[in-house]
């Protein structure tokens, strides 16, 4: 059974691993950078799932006063099927209610059927709304 808790520094490299073989690094975003991004303006809602030492699992939590937001929840293929994506956002979601959301979004890409079965699974719909973004930074992929 693996625990859920806050990222630690060490945890990096881990947590980049297990977003590359899940299939959520894109070129346009830095990974590290992202953790950077993350750890900077909200390190308590970014979680991982370990287990015998090794991340395993990983997702960000944010609430910005309005909406909670999941992002970049990830499981190792090798952990995928047991659980842990289930255990991990029920985590953010605890997370997010004690910091009073009223309600949790997060985004996934309409092609992605497998996942969007998954959430709605864990009781999220579908909203009827357009996802839309600005590019503000060009991130540059570091190789580590």
């Amino acid at each position: 059974m693996p625990t859920i808790r806050q990222y630690r520094p060490e945890d990096r490299q881990g947590v980049i691993e297990v977003w590359k073989n899940a299939g959520l690094i894109r070129p346009q975003n830095d990974p590290s950078r992202d953790i950077d991004r993350k750890l900077a303006y909200d390190p308590e809602g970014f979680l991982v799932a370990e287990e015998q030492g090794k991340v395993i699992g990983v997702v960000m939590a944010g609430y910005e006063g309005h909406r909670g937001w999941l992002q970049y929840l990830g499981v190792d293929p090798a952990h995928q099927g047991n659980r842990i994506g289930r255990q991990l956002v029920e985590a953010a979601v605890e997370l997010l209610r004690q910091r009073g959301a009223p309600k949790v979004n997060l985004q996934i890409r309409t092609t992605n059927a497998k996942v969007i079965a998954f959430y709605e699974h864990l009781g999220f719909r579908l909203d009827e709304v357009a996802s839309m973004g600005l590019r503000l930074v060009e991130d540059e992929i570091s190789t580590q």
